[in-house]
């Protein structure tokens, strides 16, 4: 798991944050989606279950400030609105933060939105807005790696084509300068061999401006007895890598295009076990981790590439934790470690709950339209019958039924009766005896005399069509009734 300078976590999209825009005049908050050809800001509500159409920014120096220099010429009216820029997972409780300022603003909030608050004029935006066909040319600014210059017809000989990275959402990343998010398969020909492997894919720009693809191939481990770059590894550096996967401190790593020595943090990549390099004035560090302010002891720490111990930190869920807190060369960021304890508490917990479910059965949260509570859930595990009112067959209609665990077909039964107190009577039929026409018609297809023309679903309790059923299948008889055959004006057969 990472932490950016904004408290994200995440390895795809670990670099990207989302903007939140404040509507001046309307008084309301959403998350910017994009523009309109007119110049007119698209937006969302603000929830988890949008984040596919949150607009996605660069957090990184140059390229953000680029794409918002962009974005920002091409709205209509920008002084219209406040922006700010969050990590996805601080959406819902920056909004709140936001909200509860606006109704009572207090020094505290003004401070932590004016860190993240982005107002068009501080940009120095020139042209508040474009015509659409510059709207639509590509913006190589937001981009580390300039898409033009890329030579697909290269990538196709090796296997890898366009539609295929950016079907795999890999080519954004490869652009801001990341390597793919997975491996891809790699295909190359060299007249007599063919060679063939699975690796990372990252852009580079060579000595010439050009756009090179770099392939990290998968290595069986990391090369630690080689030196890298210059720098010779020690005992200490190597049971650091192997355990944790960062060496812990501070080297001189030769830089390849101009030879000098850079002050680097070196990092195992756990996909491929290639050793990374990250220059250590990169890396910038957060006021705060997760909730805990950090002391200027733990950021000379973490500056120096050390492990930083980090208690009570709270999760996106809102849940407390603890975990070790790291520089990550490969990843551009710091990480969380998780004490060995934990990580095997954890997986205790997790093997525990797998035993608590009963074999071949899952426990759904909701069960026909009714969400179960834990105790329900609980008892269903425990192997206990419960009752559940409001159950919606196929034709959402409700009806009522006991639910028990039936282990032999693996998967839950319902009965009119409590299975525990009437065995001797219950029957897997319908949930409950008033129901009991109800299901059978609309969630099980059954008719009798009474109910076999009827189309309409059947209410709670019902058995038999309403009077205005009766009606409407008199009707639909009558419409079906077959016309009278004309005579035949065939010629008679000799």
């Amino acid at each position: 798991m990472d932490v950016s300078s904004n408290n994200k976590s995440g390895s795809d999209e670990q670099m990207m944050d989302i903007l939140l825009v404040f509507d001046k005049e309307k008084k309301t908050i959403n998350a910017v989606k994009g523009i309109d050809e007119n110049g007119e800001l698209q937006t969302v509500p603000p929830k988890q279950e949008h984040n596919n159409d949150f607009l996605k920014v660069d957090k990184q120096g140059n390229a953000l400030e680029n794409f918002l220099k962009n974005f920002f010429s091409q709205l209509k009216d920008p002084t219209h609105f406040s922006f700010f820029k969050v990590a996805p997972e601080d959406t819902e409780r920056t909004v709140k933060i936001i909200q509860e300022n606006i109704k009572n603003p207090t020094p505290t909030a003004d401070e932590m939105l004016d860190k993240i608050r982005i107002e068009p004029k501080d940009l120095k935006v020139e042209n508040p807005k474009e015509s659409t066909t510059q709207e639509q040319k590509p913006d190589t600014n937001k981009y580390f790696i300039d898409p033009n210059k890329i030579n697909w017809d290269d990538l196709k000989n090796l296997g890898i084509t366009k539609e295929q990275l950016e079907k795999s959402k890999a080519l954004e990343p490869m652009l801001r300068g990341y390597k793919s998010p997975s491996t891809f398969p790699i295909e190359a020909n060299f007249g007599s061999m063919v060679m063939k492997t699975d690796a990372r894919l990252s852009f580079r720009p060579d000595s010439e401006g050009n756009v090179v693809l770099a392939i990290h191939g998968i290595r069986k481990e990391p090369e630690l007895d080689r030196p890298f770059f210059g720098h010779q590894f020690t005992d200490e550096d190597k049971k650091n890598l192997r355990e944790t996967g960062n060496m812990g401190r501070i080297v001189d790593v030769k830089y390849y295009r101009t030879g000098e020595l850079v002050p680097s943090f070196i990092s195992i990549d756990k996909q491929t076990n290639e050793l990374v390099s990250m220059k250590a004035s990169s890396l910038k560090l957060p006021d705060e981790i997760k909730g805990v302010k950090l002391d200027e002891k733990q950021k000379a720490a973490l500056m120096e590439g050390k492990a930083v111990f980090l208690e009570n930190m709270i999760s996106a869920k809102n849940k407390p934790f603890s975990a070790f807190v790291q520089v990550n060369a490969e990843k551009r960021s710091l990480e969380f470690i998780f004490p060995e304890k934990e990580q095997k508490q954890t997986q205790q917990q997790g093997q525990q709950q797998r035993n608590d479910q009963p074999e071949g059965v899952r426990i759904p949260k909701s069960l026909a339209g009714v969400e179960l509570s834990d105790k329900q859930q609980a008892d269903l595990r425990a192997d206990k019958t419960i009752y559940v009112k409001g159950l919606k067959d196929k034709e959402g209609q409700e009806y009522n039924a006991y639910v028990k665990v039936n282990h032999e077909k693996g998967k839950l039964d319902f009965y009119k009766f409590n299975p525990d107190k009437a065995k001797e009577k219950a029957k897997e039929i319908t949930p409950a005896n008033e129901h009991k026409t109800q299901v059978a018609v609309n969630s099980e297809g059954k008719t009798n005399e009474a109910t076999k023309h009827t189309k309409e679903p059947l209410k709670p309790g019902q058995a038999t069509p309403t009077g205005e059923q009766k009606k409407k299948r008199e009707e639909k008889k009558e419409e079906q009734k077959p016309d009278k055959p004309k005579k035949s004006q065939g010629r008679k057969m000799k």
